[in-house]
């Protein structure tokens, strides 16, 4: 719906829209009989605005425009105000600030699988059960991959009551559930506090205690709640804070246990406070892709501030891509190091019935795994850099230390392992996780490939 008003001096008015409700025009003129109008775009730093155009057309008036990365191209006539009142935007109104008590759900990262990576919005019923039944069958479900997590693409209408339903490709929630936990796992699901999720399906916007009621009642057992159109109504740290323990709330008032995620790309210090909204895990970043590039910038340098780890609560990098075929084997190598070193969520996002041998090595050495979920929930991090390597130390909960050397450069370097670099005087015994095998501890010199990782369990004497 588009509104529009002058006083002969200036123009003013807005987009009502589905996914952002009313939108505000900024710098409305009219240039060669054309409406252009910016908008703000979320919060986007890059983009802060974007230009909107109106145009008169023989049925009446063509709108064009882009809000991040919807866009906009939709025909129009004249309106009564009736029609006005009946297409008018009905804003929530966020509860006060109060802290939701943490429920401790989470005390190592969770460990599981997503089907955003691989899938995108293009799930169902039948997918969903093929990947359970896959992590049974590759023994991932053995090694501590346990959560089941339907993203973003699942949802369909509201009934006349306001429950949301899913969409025809999940044709019966509660039995899907039912299905997962047969195997031994755990279903998740996602939702957003805006009123259109990220792909443009029903968000949780004036529903939030319905949808957690609904998602309690279907069996499920892990939240994502992703900011998506919510930035347009929460754009700073107050509103943002509250939209999450509005959810974090309605979900403790189920009665069931819920994993809750946080995903609002690292905004306003998430990590300070995801644990006063009864979060688990807090996204640090935006999206990870499958390319070294993407994953390198994302887990060495936006993983969070190691301080916000610990147990029940940890430092999102988002999900794993191994197996999605566009790194080597060296990269994916790094790709596990890192997110195990960080004390990372263990997210799978490809497709199960598909995993590569050396990449099922990878997802279930029981060495590595057993570094991410040490009890003490320490986020490792940098202890040592000389240009593209790097060395990453990670105290665990027994006195061990787990150390990381990483090459980021284009070409195989030598990298050696110190005492100091552990914290220790001296090494008493070494072993290497990725082989499997014992290293001498005078002899802690590696050749690693570029782009690659070395990663070791050292105890000091």
């Amino acid at each position: 719906m588009l509104q529009v008003a002058s006083d002969g001096a200036r123009i003013t008015g807005a987009v009502t829209t589905k996914w952002y409700g009313p939108v505000t025009m900024q710098n409305a003129r009219v240039e060669d009989g054309v409406l252009t109008f910016e908008v703000r775009n979320l919060n986007d730093r890059a983009n802060p605005t974007r230009t909107w155009t109106v145009r008169r057309t023989a049925a009446g008036v063509r709108l064009e425009g882009q809000l991040w990365e919807s866009k906009i191209d939709a025909g129009g006539h004249r309106g009564s105000a009736r029609d006005a009142e009946a297409r008018a935007f009905r804003f929530q109104t966020l509860p006060a600030w109060a802290p939701v008590a943490q429920v401790p759900l989470a005390p190592t990262p969770p460990m599981g699988w997503s089907s955003w990576n691989k899938f995108a919005d293009k799930i169902d019923d039948k997918t969903i059960r093929a990947m359970a039944d896959a992590m049974v069958a590759t023994g991932l479900r053995d090694a501590g991959y346990v959560y089941v997590n339907i993203d973003d693409g699942w949802q369909g209408t509201r009934g006349p009551d306001g429950q949301i339903r899913p969409n025809a490709s999940f044709p019966d929630m509660k039995a899907l559930a039912d299905y997962v936990h047969s195997k031994g796992l755990k279903l998740g699901i996602y939702s957003s506090p805006g009123p259109r999720t990220c792909a443009g399906f029903e968000g949780s916007y004036g529903h939030v205690r319905q949808d957690a009621q609904t998602f309690a009642d279907w069996g499920v057992d892990y939240l994502k709640y992703d900011l998506c159109s919510g930035e347009y109504f929460y754009a700073d740290a107050d509103t943002v804070k509250r939209s999450y323990a509005e959810m974090g709330a309605a979900l403790q008032a189920t009665g069931r246990p819920f994993v809750y995620s946080l995903c609002e790309y690292g905004r306003f210090d998430v990590g300070s406070w995801g644990r006063e909204v009864g979060g688990h895990l807090w996204r640090t970043t935006g999206d990870i892709t499958d390319d070294y590039a993407t994953m390198a910038r994302i887990g060495f340098e936006k993983n969070g501030k190691p301080g916000h780890t610990g147990p029940n609560g940890f430092n999102d990098p988002d999900m794993l891509e191994l197996g999605n075929g566009g790194m080597s084997d060296a990269e994916y190598t790094t790709h596990m190091t890192l997110w195990a070193l960080s004390a990372a969520p263990l997210l799978m996002g490809h497709d199960l019935r598909l995993t590569p041998p050396a990449i099922l090595r990878l997802l279930e050495n029981r060495e590595v795994i057993a570094v991410d979920q040490d009890a003490k929930g320490v986020q490792g991090k940098a202890v040592r850099k000389d240009g593209a390597l790097e060395i990453w130390a990670k105290p665990l909960a027994d006195g061990a230390v787990a150390l990381a050397l990483f090459n980021r450069g284009e070409t195989n370097a030598k990298i050696e392992a110190r005492a100091a670099d552990a914290g220790f005087g001296a090494i008493r015994s070494a072993r290497d996780l990725w082989r499997g095998q014992a290293v001498g501890a005078d002899a802690l010199t590696f050749d690693v490939p570029a782009h690659g990782a070395v990663m070791l369990r050292v105890e000091g004497k």
